[in-house]
């Protein structure tokens, strides 16, 4: 026989609230309370997860599934992007990215929507076709040191600091890592700052060198507190 229990409210014997649903908002606890989930129980969230149940530190601010374009662009008060002091760093990951045709890449800053082309400090190490090299790129915080060929992937991660802070210097550090039809792969750490004040930064772009396409790759921008 099965049972149903129908009610709008349910208190403990002190007249508190436990459980109270109105017009289909259910309520949980009250106020000061403390609500426990056992060790060994498993939590699903399969609706929509609101404000209040975001997970704490990495925030997925917004992802970019790219198809034949020329660049991937992240733009403050675009499409619910922000870059400014709501989380103490930003993180960008990218997986899968392939172009059109052979090309090399870059990750530059954005002032008043444009990239900016020069006045990078930093520097790259890492190996291309097995050889350790060193790198300072002064056009982008990461450059790929070599075409990223089109029949093979470029992944990696980058990290920002002081993107929303006023006379600071936009920073960046990651490393990516791309197949080549030699059978190796070219890999670099890398770390850089934008050497001059940006008083109107608004975002960051992942951008070929003028040639083809990215023909597909997904991108995420997540903020970290």
């Amino acid at each position: 026989m099965t049972s149903i229990l129908k009610a709008d409210t349910i208190q403990d014997a002190a007249g508190n609230n436990i459980i109270n649903e109105n017009a289909n908002t259910i309520t949980i606890g009250a106020s000061g309370d403390t609500v426990n989930i056992p060790a060994g129980t498993t939590f699903n969230v399969q609706g929509t997860a609101g404000t209040g149940f975001a997970p704490a530190g990495r925030v997925l601010i917004k992802e970019i599934d790219a198809s034949d374009v020329a660049a991937v662009s992240f733009l403050n008060g675009t499409s619910d992007v922000v870059f400014d002091t709501t989380y103490d760093q930003y993180q960008l990951t990218f997986s899968n990215v392939k172009v059109v045709g052979d090309e090399q890449l870059r990750l530059q800053a954005l002032s008043a929507g444009s990239a900016l082309t020069s006045g990078y400090i930093g520097g790259a190490s890492g190996n291309v076709n097995n050889v350790a090299t060193a790198e300072g790129p002064t056009a982008a915080f990461l450059e790929t040191y070599g075409d990223v060929e089109s029949d093979y992937i470029l992944f990696g991660v980058a990290n920002f600091y002081n993107v929303g802070v006023s006379s600071s210097f936009p920073s960046c550090y990651g490393q990516f890592h791309h197949e080549r039809s030699s059978g190796t792969m070219q890999s670099f750490q890398f770390s850089g700052t934008y050497n001059t004040t940006i008083s109107n930064f608004n975002g960051i772009t992942f951008t070929n060198l003028g040639g083809p396409n990215i023909a597909s790759g997904k991108f995420k921008l997540y903020g970290i507190s």
